[in-house]
């Protein structure tokens, strides 16, 4: 008997202090749980206060890295590769000779052409004697003309007709001769320009003989050798190049933009520009858009001009580009969290200063993947709730308790 009365004793011990326990811990809850007037409890609602800043609409999309230009270089004229200076890789400024073809039959037009060039100088001095001679000759003649001329007319009689008009026939005809003399002058000048436009066209021709870069830039392909024989490039479609460059210095990352946004792109527009390749991130501008979208993907083509002296970045690469289609400043900022759309319905839940809870209908802008910009049916400064809005009603009373944006938060903001 001793021993059950000394168990049941140890029971009624723990008891009693389990019993304390509980009354401790409700007293505790009690004094942390805030009371309504009746003394019903109220609940606490994490809420954030509707504030002014900048929202954007943000496009991601990937683009690819572009030559700024790129060409391949032909042979105006047939010929064989008597030299090539170059390999792929190699730098090459403006002006440099790349390649030189040898020309056997463009040689012989050349020096033909300086020969005809000489003979048309030739024959203008020629021509240049003869109206001299020519005039030289009317001189005489026509003095002697009028010497007879003014005798006659001095003693009649004393010059036969015959003689004057013999005398006056030949002033006339050597003054045809002059005439024609100088006929014969001109005309060889005008030979002389036609034989310098053959030299020049013959020469023009011979330097394409000589492949020249058109700017600077990298050689990304070589398609012939020395001693190899090159068509034309204006002869047939199917003409081989000899090299190809291309500009890198400055590279074009080319994005295709949706129809939906393409109205919303325009010049100088900012970008944010990630390479996986490299790991790099830098920012840019839209440099030119095509204007037209393309009809097989319904997109219209944007360029960024990107700076590449280093030739870090190199042509065919991919890079994500997040464009700002759409901005606002000042405008007012609810977390995500706080928005309830319910079909074509959009309200938040806003606490008022007498703690009670109203269902607010608003009219919504741009998005980003914190903040939605309210339009209408809030003002700065509202306390709206962000979490659990199913458990909230209209009119019901709770415990207010500041939280912050995400945005915010990542910069350090707290409340």
């Amino acid at each position: 008997m001793e021993v059950r009365r000394k168990y049941a004793i140890s029971i009624a011990g723990i008891a009693l202090i389990c019993l304390i326990a509980v009354l401790v811990i409700s007293a505790r809850v009690r004094a942390s749980t805030p009371l309504s007037a009746g003394g019903r409890v109220v609940p606490r609602a994490a809420v954030a206060l509707v504030r002014r800043g900048t929202i954007a609409n943000t496009l991601s999309i990937a683009g690819e890295f572009l030559p700024f230009q790129e060409v391949e270089l032909h042979a105006k004229v047939a010929g064989y590769i008597k030299k090539i200076n170059v390999d792929i890789g190699d730098r090459v400024h403006q002006g440099e000779v790349l390649a030189v073809l040898e020309v056997p039959e463009l040689a012989a037009q050349v020096r033909g052409a300086d020969a005809g060039v000489r003979h048309s100088q030739d024959e203008i001095v020629r021509a240049q004697n003869e109206v001299a001679r020519a005039e030289a000759d009317h001189e005489a003649l026509h003095a002697a003309a009028i010497r007879l001329k003014q005798a006659s007319q001095a003693r009649p009689g004393l010059v036969a007709a015959q003689e004057l008009d013999d005398a006056l026939a030949k002033d006339r005809a050597a003054e045809a001769q002059v005439e024609a003399a100088k006929s014969a002058l001109s005309a060889a000048r005008q030979q002389l320009e036609v034989a310098k436009a053959t030299h020049l066209q013959v020469s023009a021709m011979s330097d394409y003989s000589r492949i020249v870069a058109p700017f600077d830039g990298v050689v990304t392909w070589r398609f012939a050798d020395t001693g190899a024989l090159v068509q034309a490039g204006t002869s047939t479609n199917s003409a081989q190049p000899v090299v190809k460059i291309a500009e890198v210095d400055v590279l074009r990352l080319r994005i295709p933009v949706p129809e939906s946004l393409a109205a919303s792109v325009h010049d100088g527009q900012p970008a944010e520009i990630s390479v996986q390749a490299t790991g790099e991130h830098f920012t840019g501008k839209v440099s030119r858009l095509t204007g037209a979208l393309d009809p097989s993907t319904r997109t219209e083509q944007v360029e960024i001009d990107v700076p590449n002296q280093k030739l870090h970045l190199a042509p065919g690469m991919f890079a994500d580009v997040g464009l700002q289609v759409e901005r606002h400043d000042s405008a007012l900022l609810v977390p995500v969290q706080a928005v309830n759309r319910v079909g074509d319905q959009t309200s938040a839940l806003v606490v008022g200063s007498d703690h009670r809870v109203q269902v607010r209908p608003i009219r919504t802008g741009l998005e980003d993947p914190n903040s939605i910009e309210v339009v209408s049916g809030l003002k700065e400064g509202d306390q709206v709730i962000v979490a659990n809005l199913g458990s909230y009603q209209n009119g019901q009373t709770v415990d207010p308790r500041v939280s912050v944006f995400s945005s915010e938060a990542a910069n350090g903001g707290a409340h």
